[in-house]
């Protein structure tokens, strides 16, 4: 499945992903034998090991642990296939039937096996104790068994976690696809064009206002028609979560999302109220300079991510923004931009912006035989580089976690973003030190410090904002008004004064995808803003190793505990002191913007 190259008159051919590297094509018989393969192998696992994990030797249980594994790479490639197939085109009928024949069949293929995880959180301490002491083996997957055993307290029964899996397809997942295909069939007239969602937000960004308005009214006439299922969407996902969760008993809505992360709920709360508190010294005092900057009183919403009048608006060449990526990288270390050229050289990457394609951006690790590839929606912006510097180090950590093994390489959301914003640093700090011109060197700045905004104030703004609906849901049915007076709300105490939000922006929370995919996901972009801006810090004392140390941490995927990989930093995420020194660099960027004034 090789997708033809994206020829722009301004920036060059873009390319599409080839995923041959996982399967010929959707009829190839290499798949049908995939899903033959793993039939076999779940059907022999749980004929072989239902009902007797806790009687295993260790090396027995070593070896039941290891073919779960190897069934669980069968059926990750396959869905890693089929969802990257479905996300090129998500209005291409042929493609989501596919999408969703390969998810049904994998659900029933995996349920005889849901006793292996079920299982296995019953088996007494002690006799789990002796059979890793008995292997070393198994030892090396302690890491995975514990995190899987977190989750031991709020197991249901076997029959009814066996009901839940099979329901799955037809229950959240179905409302979440629902949700991603009418997304990506919306329309917005701008200027007589009808543009998909990506076009149309990216007008927010335009250097003239009247097109940023323009696209603004548009965005929020067509949310607000389709407010009804939106918001029938979100009530049903909210409302199935608060069902699993009380039959679970899961403390609060976001205790399964704290678990998934292996990160504990106060080291979040800490998170969050160090951002909420820096809210005036922050996004408040960066929109009022920016309101002085545009010569307004006060900004629209559409005029949130204006660019500045000194900004170089040209659009940036596809070679010269792989360039700019490759050369910090390589600045950086040269393994690093080895590891990053592979996706350009190899059609890891898809870039062009088409009709159905999957809106944002992403990296999807596939599974550890195979590689990352790598989504972007790329339309040559200065900000287009930076998420392009973004999800190249996701796919340079997922290349150098994948050591780990299907079962140990996936890094827990917190410190997922860590590569990923370290990518985005150097980037910048690479075009920063490049630029001479003072003007566009402020713009280079504020523009940085818009996305730090975002990737911290805003993201926690919107975890907030979760919070909130999801405490507000369990009172009853929410409407489009009260889930729009919520999304206002949080908007107001985030941004602050020096912005203006109308009524017509109380729509704009349809649009977030992290809401429907991955509830609460959202704050492990803080976590990682805060966490690369201390690295980044010690980075830049010099010290001898750092590199090393930080290639460490990248290779050790999931198999760490966030305290443990930080520790050869002098880091620890639980000192309150550490998010203060994370927003303390946006602060003193705030100060250089605003010392450039006097």
């Amino acid at each position: 499945m090789t997708a033809a190259a994206s020829t722009d008159a301004d920036l060059g051919d873009l390319p599409s992903w080839n995923l041959a590297d996982l399967y010929p094509a959707p009829d190839a018989p290499e798949l049908e034998a995939a899903f033959d393969e793993a039939k076999q192998k779940a059907d022999s696992l749980a004929a072989d090991y239902e009902g007797k994990l806790a009687t295993l030797s260790g090396a027995e249980m070593a070896n039941a642990v290891r073919r779960y594994e190897e069934l669980s790479e069968i059926m990750g490639r396959i869905m890693s296939y089929a969802g990257l197939l479905y996300q090129q085109d998500t209005s291409d009928a042929a493609s989501g039937q596919f999408y969703g024949n390969c998810q049904g069949r994998v659900t029933d293929i995996s349920t005889p096996i849901v006793f292996f995880t079920l299982e296995m959180n019953k088996i007494d301490d002690a006799v789990l104790e002796k059979q890793i002491a008995e292997s070393a083996d198994l030892a090396r997957y302690k890491p995975w068994i514990e995190r899987l055993r977190s989750f031991r307290p709020y197991q249901l029964s076997d029959e009814l976690e066996k009901f839940l899996h099979d329901q799955s397809v037809v229950g959240s997942s179905a409302w979440v696809r629902l949700y991603d295909d009418h997304l990506a069939s919306l329309r917005f007239e701008i200027d007589g064009e009808e543009l998909p969602i990506e076009a149309a937000l990216n007008q927010l960004s335009d250097s003239d206002r009247s097109k940023r308005e323009t696209a603004a009214h548009s965005l929020a006439k067509v949310f607000e028609a389709n407010l009804p299922i939106f918001t029938r969407v979100t009530n049903t996902l909210v409302k199935e979560k608060e069902v699993e969760d009380r039959w679970r008993k899961l403390p609060t809505p976001q205790s399964g999302r704290h678990l998934a992360n292996h990160v504990e709920p106060e080291v979040v709360d800490a998170l969050r109220d160090a951002v909420q508190n820096a809210y005036p010294k922050l996004s408040h005092r960066y929109y009022a300079l920016k309101a002085k900057w545009l010569g307004l009183e006060k900004l629209e919403y559409w005029d949130r991510n204006a660019p500045l009048p000194e900004k170089d608006d040209r659009k940036i060449p596809w070679t010269e923004a792989r360039d700019t990526v490759l050369d910090a990288y390589g600045g950086f270390d040269p393994e690093m931009a080895n590891l990053a050229r592979r996706f350009f050289d190899e059609q890891w990457i898809d870039a062009p912006v088409r009709p159905g394609k999957a809106s944002g951006a992403f990296a999807h690790p596939t599974v550890t035989t195979a590689h990352p590839y790598v989504l972007v929606n790329y339309l040559g912006k200065t900000r287009d580089v930076m998420t392009l510097a973004h999800e190249l180090g996701h796919g340079v950590h997922q290349l150098l976690a994948a050591g780990q093994g299907e079962l140990l390489s996936h890094t827990p959301l917190t410190l997922a973003e860590t590569a990923s914003v370290f990518g985005e640093m150097l980037t910048f700090q690479s075009l920063l030190k490049a630029e001479t011109d003072k003007g566009r060197r402020k713009a280079l700045l504020a523009g940085k410090v818009e996305d730090m905004l975002n990737t911290v104030v805003r993201q926690i703004s919107f975890y907030e904002f979760e919070n909130r609906v999801h405490a507000a849901r369990k009172e009853g049915e929410l409407t489009s008004d009260q889930i729009g007076q919520l999304w206002m709300d949080v908007a107001h105490e985030s941004l602050g004064p020096s912005i203006n939000l109308v009524d017509e922006y109380a729509a704009f929370w349809t649009y977030v995808s992290h809401f429907v995919h991955a509830p609460f996901y959202v704050y492990a972009y803080a976590f990682g803003d805060g966490l690369v801006n201390a690295l980044y810090a010690r980075y830049q004392e010099g010290e001898d190793g750092f590199q090393q140390r930080y290639f460490d941490m990248l290779k050790a995927g999931g198999a760490k505990h966030h305290s443990e990989l930080l520790k050869p930093f002098g880091l620890d995420a639980s000192d309150p002191a550490f998010w203060d020194q994370g927003l303390s660099l946006i602060s003193s960027m705030i100060d250089e913007l605003e010392a450039m004034e006097a």
